[in-house]
């Protein structure tokens, strides 16, 4: 993927007048498959359990949107993030006959989300845009989610927004609409930053300005979008650092 001239792509997007940086997360920071797969088999190792655990990790995974859409769709009210993952994970459980397993355990593999570890290229990065711009969440994760994640890793969020915040999911316009609004920005001065197409149209759709980062590996062997830029988004860069490189963040 070709770098981007960073002066032409201000010039011709404003991206000049952009003061935050909003970042989707899972995926996009963290690498989800990796880390909630690793937990899975160390919560396996401890209780006796063998099982395909990255299959375990994308199953759960695979339950995300379908949860999410409930609320979406006003069949039920909104709750946290961390609620919908431990209703999925019950469900899992069933699906692989994994029963007996205390509270205690079942909630701290529920909580392998607030664990999750950043690609190895997002904290350069991120520390160099944290110069220039103020860096905030804007994801489907849940504030304490969130905040024990980046403080777990080290990632220098300025502000924590998102669902918990607006009260709703992605790609809802509200979830980007409000997170803007919270930091006291229009849409067009914050830039959403992602490593998925969908995401970022939708944000585009609420005036927000853009920024893909190339994920190919995200889901395995078994992505099937997302493997570069389908659009003229104002950034495209392979990582965080690239980004950082073509914003121009010293």
């Amino acid at each position: 993927m070709p770098a981007r001239n960073a002066t032409d792509v201000a010039a011709q997007n404003g991206a000049k007048q952009v003061k935050a940086l909003l970042f989707d997360v899972f995926g996009t920071v963290v690498d989800w498959r990796g880390g909630i797969s690793r937990e899975a088999a160390a919560f396996g190792a401890r209780n006796g359990i063998d099982r395909d655990w990255l299959a375990f990790a994308d199953d759960w995974r695979g339950l995300y949107q379908p949860a999410m859409e409930q609320v979406r769709a006003g069949n039920r009210g909104f709750v946290r993030l961390d609620v919908l993952h431990r209703e999925n994970l019950d469900q899992l459980f069933g699906k692989y006959g994994i029963t007996g397993i205390s509270e205690e355990e079942t909630d701290h593999l529920n909580r392998a989300w607030h664990r999750l570890r950043p690609w190895e290229d997002v904290l350069p990065g991120l520390h160099r845009l944290h110069r220039q711009y103020v860096l905030g969440t804007l994801s489907n994760g849940n504030i304490a989610l969130m905040v024990n994640m980046a403080r777990n890793s080290g990632l220098p969020w300025d502000a924590v927004l998102g669902a918990e915040v607006t009260r709703s999911y992605k790609p809802m316009p509200e979830t980007y609409l409000g997170s803007c609004e919270a930091l006291g920005l229009r849409p067009d001065q914050c830039m959403l930053v992602a490593a998925h197409n969908g995401d970022l149209q939708a944000a585009r759709d609420c005036g927000m300005k853009t920024a893909y980062i190339n994920r190919p590996y995200e889901y395995g062997p078994h992505q099937k979008v997302d493997f570069e830029a389908t659009s003229d988004w104002e950034f495209i860069a392979n990582d965080m650092v690239e980004l950082a490189d073509q914003i121009g963040c010293p």
